[in-house]
């Protein structure tokens, strides 16, 4: 691999121009004709009344496929334009005119779910049956049923309709307000301006008296537009509640539990087993404070690194370092992400005007990934960089099947980026050249176990109180920073002397429109990718499984999933268990190094 490294990506190859690209507005008109001719089909097309009947239909489904990867293909090119740049205005007029068409898809795919759905149960059966449907049977199965518990069609329709400019149109709003945060932080005797993104990485700052002043003025920032981050976020959970009230829906998870293919059971027994092993993680939080000469630790101290001494790690030391551990563990997915490397498939620039955070996106006629964040030279972000990899590689793999097959859910897709992580931050401890390098590096390691056990049990708390309150009115922005103090005090175990009351307005994750509950898959998927890892380990030479592993999350349940690959019954409670001892042993290890 020849360095240096890019550190900016390569967008001119998918679509040249930008947002003013006269290729991506041909793509745009051409795709808008195509899903009108879709939609004009699936509405002329009837239930079949026989087996050879559902063959007319095989048209109908290749190019609700092909409009499907065509626009998530669109709205991939789009997201990346906003996020490197929040104030391209462009941008955000093709994601409005993307949500159009989006909606008019999935006007598209609910009328094509009532034929499904009023199909005679023999035919049906006999329908997927056939052999060029048996591939994506699961999908078309779950689809129908889905339907089934849905309004009218035209209803849906009115729904999706309307969702555009209000349900999207208040998610888009809320990254138009990160856009106009400014957070002032002193820098060599001046006052430099930060994006979100940019002050986001200074909590990490070694020094605590730098992580305090930042603290201080990121509350503040957030506080100043809090109450427009309340007005949008009620206004989501508002259309949420609605949809789900004229649905004959009564409990706010049954939407985000049926995405993510996943039983109320799972998802209890996952909390319980994190519930019950928290005593060990309130040791690690109360050691770490002792060795940072305080009493109890504040928020912006939980990722702090220990010591004022951490090293800079360079972009390009960090993608030989993340080739080398991803090739002891699987070869294909070293060669995935030098090829990312190579291609310039990844943002990484430290600028001002990004977008805060990081993802990775697919463009799947293209066959191709791009990766947002912003990087720093810290252990954090080297995880960060590991972790979208690890999410390129899950659509590596699945981008010869069906596209109803790629749709897998978030909290397996999640699975596949923390395994990542967790390949490459074990093999840096274990190769650490001295005990205080080995520290920092378990710490950093550490660090995201609180944020799974700890960090999102917070969000998933709060959200499902935030929704309750919803169903009796506005919760304005005090409201919401009481819950989310309770729902940090509670799921930190009240360790921490100060918690960080705006968390829900800094948070994009709660302002997104595709999924909701955009917290709790995190923790299943670092859990699953924990017992997948030290599956693994058991038996040595997983690579191929893994791949096969990753084939089959669009296409089955994780308690399926679970029971094939792994052996396993996610509804008890020893897979979670295993799963977390992983967690255990690193804090066992790093209390016995700070005695």
């Amino acid at each position: 691999m020849k360095t240096p490294l890019q550190q900016t990506w390569d967008l001119e190859s998918i679509f040249s121009g930008g947002s003013s690209s006269p290729a991506f507005a041909d793509y745009l008109n051409a795709l808008d004709t195509d899903i009108k001719r879709l939609l004009a089909e699936v509405k002329a097309a009837k239930a079949p009344q026989t087996v050879q009947d559902t063959e007319r239909l095989d048209g109908i489904l290749e190019l609700l496929q092909d409009c499907g990867s065509r626009t998530s293909q669109a709205t991939a090119f789009v997201e990346c334009l906003g996020a490197q740049n929040q104030d391209d205005k462009g941008a955000v007029r093709l994601g409005a005119h993307i949500h159009s068409l989006r909606a008019l898809l999935e006007t598209a795919r609910t009328v094509y779910q009532n034929i499904l759905r009023t199909t005679d149960d023999d035919i049906w059966a006999r329908w997927l049956e056939r052999d060029s449907i048996k591939p994506v049977a699961f999908v078309l199965n779950e689809s129908r049923e889905e339907a089934r518990e849905k309004m009218a069609p035209e209803l849906e329709s009115l729904a999706l309709d309307l969702a555009v400019d209000g349900y999207h149109g208040w998610g888009g709003f809320y990254d138009t307000i990160v856009s106009k945060v400014s957070i002032p932080v002193e820098e060599n005797g001046k006052v430099a301006h930060l994006s979100a993104g940019q002050a986001a990485n200074k909590l990490h700052h070694a020094d605590r008296a730098v992580r305090e002043k930042v603290f201080a003025q990121w509350e503040k920032a957030w506080a100043d537009v809090g109450d427009y981050c309340a007005d949008t976020l009620n206004h989501l959970g508002g259309f949420r509640l609605k949809l789900y009230e004229n649905r004959g829906w009564h409990d706010v998870l049954k939407e985000p539990l049926s995405i993510n293919r996943m039983s109320k059971e799972t998802l209890d027994m996952m909390w319980q087993v994190i519930v019950e092993t928290k005593p060990v993680l309130i040791k690690y939080l109360e050691r770490k404070a002792k060795l940072l000469g305080v009493e109890r630790l504040s928020w912006h101290d939980i990722e702090a690194p220990l010591g004022a001494s951490s090293e800079h790690i360079s972009y390009d030391k960090a993608a030989v370092t993340i080739i080398e551990q991803f090739a002891k563990f699987s070869p294909d997915m070293a060669a995935f992400a030098e090829m990312a490397f190579e291609k310039s498939w990844i943002e990484a620039e430290d600028r001002p005007g990004k977008r805060p955070g990081g993802f990775c996106t697919s463009l799947p006629v293209s066959k191709e990934t791009r990766i947002f964040m912003t990087y720093a030279g810290t252990a954090s972000n080297v995880s960060t960089l590991a972790h979208e990899l690890g999410h390129g590689y899950h659509q590596h793999v699945m981008d010869e099947l069906p596209e109803l097959n790629q749709n897998y859910a978030m909290n397996v897709a999640e699975t596949a980026s923390t395994l990542a992580e967790l390949i490459v931050s074990d093999a840096l401890v274990e190769a650490a050249p001295n005990e205080q390098e080995k520290l920092a590096l378990l710490e950093d390691k550490i660090q995201r176990s609180v944020a799974f056990f700890m960090n999102i049990h917070a969000r998933f708390l709060f959200e499902t109180r935030f929704y309750e309150q919803r169903k009796s009115g506005i919760v304005g922005a005090e409201q919401l920073c009481e819950l989310m103090a309770e729902a940090q005090r509670e799921a930190y175990c009240d360790v921490l002397a100060e918690v960080h009351p705006h968390f829900w307005a800094s948070k994009l994750h709660f302002y997104i429109t595709d999924v909701p509950f955009y917290n709790y898959p995190y923790t299943f998927g670092y859990m699953f990718s924990a017992g997948i890892y030290a599956h693994a380990q058991k038996s040595g030479g997983f690579a191929k499984e893994y791949d096969e592993l990753l084939r089959d999350t669009g296409r089955m349940t994780v308690e399926d999933l679970a029971s094939k690959h792994l052996g396993s019954d996610l509804t008890k409670p020893d897979f979670w268990r295993g799963a977390a001892e992983l967690a255990v042993k690193d804090i066992e290890l790093f209390l016995s190094m700070t005695e």
